[in-house]
């Protein structure tokens, strides 16, 4: 018989996998049986830390948390993907986040690609960030007036982003949108607008067809209690395919309003367009007197400084923008050509509004993530290296292990499938390996990272990720595609 003995301060590390148990007994029963040398295992053995090395993360506060939070919120989440239905088991719940790492109730620590889900580009916590932000929390937490913080932050998304001359500040990303579709019809005086399967605008009834997002990863295909009159003038083309986009303008002529989409898709998974389909749209829209919106609440100031119509070189005519402009506070914003955007209230007709928007807080962080965005050299380039680096080992690592995969990265945003590939449109990200993808992730969590929980949402690369996370980031990969 075999005896292991931990110290005390070893105790907490000792959390193994069936495998480095195993590994650990044959060591010490070998030993056994080898010249006395001393202790068959010192506390910085290569073996022994091998072994803590391999170990999984056990939930248990994260477990009694979630427990309880299912009696008192619905799914027990405040937003449907963090639950984790797609994936199986159940959530983390979060203590803490810094740079690119987060930590669990648990004191389990993640290298983080969610990052709260896209805003925490240079990392999260940023000292500077919260520096600024407790020095205006002391005046005021919302004022529900005019705040010299909101100049400031209109001026640098107009400096950035080319179709803007003018902005309007919200809560979120689905507000921003909303005011952004009804913005396109008083501007056209027209109703149908043409969106694409599986991108998502948020929640707001006319936009929830086809929506990608939480709606694919749950699997339902439209939300019950949206009436059909919501969704009757919203129309859905294929992503990628400009010849779907063209049969819908010529079947509907003079009656298109907007056209809307988001211009690398990040909620059907990461789908990149070609540069001709934007093109393509672009003249389209022209052509049809049609308000040609990209949707950057994802891709604003995260794929480029100037947003993926920067990075591609395609300007529309209405931009929606969230997540990266709030510095991790909720905010949204929609801007276009002062032509279209002087139609909103006050300035013009069409009327929207918001208790908090614009508020102080959202602004500074906004105002200090951007000036670091602005002025970190060669930030994007960065943020593109390390995505592909990593996109590129998860392919390669999987390929070696037999497991079909493709991916892709633009600037910080990047993601996967467990697919043969190309995956162009939503119809093709449909037919990646979905519960493959749950094992994946469920395995990379209890080994320490922290991934999008569903096939189909996008990841997030921040300036505070190192080379090192990235290379330990591949190391499990490995691991766990030897395992699938």
């Amino acid at each position: 018989q075999v005896l292991i003995i931990f110290s005390h301060s070893n105790l907490t590390m000792a959390r193994f996998t069936t495998s480095a148990v195993a590994l650990v007994l044959f060591a010490a029963s070998c030993d056994a049986f080898a010249p006395a040398r001393g202790r068959a295992f010192s506390r910085t053995s290569p073996l022994s830390m091998s072994a803590v090395d391999t170990s999984l993360y056990t939930f248990t506060k994260s477990e009694e948390i979630f427990a309880e939070a299912q009696t008192l919120m619905p799914g027990g989440v405040s937003s449907p993907v963090r639950a984790f239905k797609s994936v199986g088991g159940n959530p983390v719940v979060f203590e803490k986040v810094k740079g690119a790492h987060s930590w669990d109730v648990d004191g389990n620590e993640y290298i983080d690609y969610v990052g709260t889900w896209g805003p925490a580009i240079i990392g999260h916590a940023d000292d500077v960030v919260l520096d600024a932000v407790k020095a205006t929390m002391d005046k005021g937490t919302s004022f529900g007036a005019p705040c010299a913080l909101e100049n400031e932050l209109a001026k640098m998304v107009i400096d950035a982003v080319p179709s803007v001359d003018m902005v309007r500040f919200t809560n979120s990303g689905t507000e921003a949108c909303m005011g952004m579709i009804r913005l396109c019809r008083a501007h056209t005086g027209r109703e149908k607008v043409i969106k694409f399967e599986g991108c998502y605008h948020g929640h707001a009834d006319s936009f929830l067809v086809q929506a990608g997002s939480g709606v694919a990863t749950l699997g339902l295909p439209d939300s019950p209690g949206v009436p059909a009159s919501a969704t009757a003038a919203t129309l859905c083309a294929t992503y990628n395919d400009l010849a779907s986009v063209e049969a819908i303008f010529e079947a509907n002529k003079d009656e298109i309003a907007g056209l809307i989409l988001e211009p690398v898709v990040g909620n059907s998974g990461f789908i990149k367009p070609t540069k001709e389909f934007l093109e393509g749209l672009r003249a389209l829209a022209t052509k049809h007197g049609a308000v040609l919106v990209f949707d950057e609440v994802m891709t604003g100031f995260r794929v480029s400084y100037g947003g993926a119509q920067e990075y591609f070189g395609v300007t529309p005519d209405l931009t929606t923008m969230g997540k990266v402009i709030g510095g991790g506070l909720p905010v949204g914003a929609y801007g276009g050509t002062k032509e279209i955007m002087e139609q909103v209230a006050p300035a013009g007709p069409m009327y929207q509004a918001g208790t908090l928007s614009g508020n102080p807080l959202a602004m500074t962080a906004g105002i200090e993530t951007l000036k670091r965005l602005r002025d970190t050299e060669g930030a994007y380039a960065e943020l593109e290296r390390k995505g592909q680096k990593l996109i590129d080992g998860i392919v390669e690592r999987g390929k070696k292990h037999g497991h079909a995969v493709t991916g892709g990265c633009a600037g910080g945003m990047f993601g996967f499938f467990f697919n043969e590939g190309p995956v162009n449109n939503f119809s093709d990200a449909a037919k990646s390996d979905a519960e493959k993808f749950g094992r994946w992730h469920r395995m990379m969590l209890e080994r320490g990272v922290y991934l999008a929980p569903s096939t189909y949402e996008a990841g997030f690369m921040s300036l505070a990720h190192t080379d090192e996370d990235v290379d330990k980031t591949l190391a499990i990969a490995d691991e766990v595609m030897a395992l699938l």
